[in-house]
């Protein structure tokens, strides 16, 4: 492929005996050869626009789900080294600690504005006004308390949560403190804000919208370049060695990894049972016939990804992908349209994998979905569909509601038994990020629907 940006229809022809054995044409189907092919600002030029994106949100977001939640006043405490979840989607860059005490507050006023205020020893400047600044810890604490007093709200969120981790970012010790300076009655008024923090870190705003699908594809880019013969030589090479490429890769682009990334491979002989929930194997020598997998997750401009694609290595002697595993990659497809299709504003996680499950069967696919949501963190709060250890409802965080403006990691698996591998199944394993409009979901660089080829 010449173009980066060519949108590429794949044809899935499945196996004549099954009922899906019409032609179908997956959508949004991209291939991308090369992060070269895409921008990374440097750190410094990296400031306006995340600062920028801070602002809309601020301005626009933040007024918006105080209502929706009904808080008054929300605080946000937290010291050095011990830093809230949420606090860095907060402030202005470059920060790089909660400086000493920081304590971050946003006050709702009666026309539905919200005032962003610092009582910090070191003020942050824009978006903040800072109320103090200076002095001892005491009179730190004692200029919050005077605010609060001040304003007088009637409900006081702090980030406490016993379910949703990015929502319980209050020490014990700070909790503490703060009912310590506060009269009985605004103790009183003390609530948990955690709807009100899962709602503002799943929620995309439009300018992040924008430049989403440019970090998604540099993710999707240094992966083309993974698996391909510049990287991989069969009978050399092992999967160990494509993942600290992999890793190497976007340190060398300035893109910080959330987690190690890792490779693993599938070939005849090696067994995949339907009761495995993986069947890859790192820690081999990549030889022809195999199938490699990888899973890679980066975050660039505050937002993060997840994907997992597929390659497969020629044997000696052949040109194309078996039919055999492009009818597979089309019934992984299959099973990412069943799930997309299950979204649906104010439908719970556990609603959409019940959905996502029933379709699955109708379609006798062998599927086993773990989708999650995606934003300032790889594994972001939202709502949970599907575990991969767990195929039914999961409590609390399987019944928070899809919201429109929200981003997933549309993660998950297929198994198909090959007949080139004497029955043996093929597992396999996608993930692609996408956004859901509150009417249908966009993958945010295209997705997989043609197999990586090394030669």
């Amino acid at each position: 492929m010449h173009s980066i940006l060519k949108t590429v229809v794949a044809m899935a022809c499945v196996i004549a005996t099954n009922p899906l054995a019409t032609a179908a044409e997956f959508k949004q189907g991209r291939v991308i050869e090369s992060a070269e092919e895409f921008s990374v600002l440097s750190h410094k030029a990296r400031i306006a626009p995340e600062n920028a994106m801070l602002n809309e949100r601020m301005q626009t977001l933040l007024p918006q789900l105080m209502a929706e939640t009904d808080i008054d006043m929300w605080l946000v405490i937290n010291r050095e080294y011990a830093e809230d979840p949420v606090y860095y989607t907060l402030v202005p860059q470059p920060t790089f600690a909660a400086r000493r005490t920081t304590m971050l507050v946003f006050h709702r006023n009666a026309d539905g504005t919200v005032e962003r205020l610092s009582v910090n020893r070191y003020p942050l400047g824009e978006p903040y006004e800072s109320v103090w600044s200076g002095g001892d810890l005491d009179q730190q604490w004692q200029a919050l308390a005077d605010l609060i007093a001040e304003r007088n709200p009637q409900r006081i969120g702090i980030n406490v949560s016993r379910d949703w981790p990015v929502a319980d970012g209050l020490t014990h010790g700070l909790q503490e403190r703060l009912r310590e300076v506060l009269s009985a009655d605004l103790q009183q008024r003390l609530v948990s804000a955690e709807e009100l923090v899962v709602r503002w870190v799943e929620t995309r705003t439009p300018q992040e919208v924008a430049v989403y699908p440019q970090v998604v594809a540099l993710a999707r880019g240094v992966i083309a370049e993974a698996f391909s013969n510049k990287v991989i030589t069969p009978g050399v090479t092992t999967t160990e060695d494509v993942a600290w490429f992999i890793r190497d890769r976007f340190a060398e682009l300035q893109l910080p990894i959330w987690f190690m990334p890792y490779v693993t491979l599938q070939r005849a002989g090696n067994g995949c049972t339907d009761e495995q929930a993986f069947c890859g194997q790192a820690g081999h020598t990549i030889q022809r016939g195999d199938v490699i997998h990888t899973d890679v997750g980066i975050c660039y401009l505050k937002l993060c990804t997840d994907t997992q694609e597929l390659a497969y290595v020629l044997p000696f002697g052949t040109s194309e992908v078996p039919q055999e595993l492009q009818d597979a990659m089309a019934r992984g497809n299959l099973w990412q349209d069943h799930l997309t299709a299950a979204f649906k504003t104010g439908r719970s996680g556990n609603e959409v994998l019940e959905q996502t499950l029933l379709k699955s069967t109708e379609a006798s696919l062998m599927s086993s979905t773990y989708t999650h949501p995606l934003g300032f963190y790889g594994h972001a709060p939202g709502p949970t569909i599907g575990m991969w250890d767990n195929q039914g409802p999961t409590p609390i965080r399987g019944d928070w509601p899809i919201y429109a403006n929200t981003a997933y990691a549309i993660e998950g698996n297929v198994k198909v038994p090959l007949q080139m591998w004497d029955g043996q199944n093929v597992q396999i394993m996608l993930e692609q990020s996408a956004f859901f409009d509150g009417t249908a979901v966009t993958y945010l660089a295209g997705r997989q629907t043609q197999w990586h080829v090394i030669r």
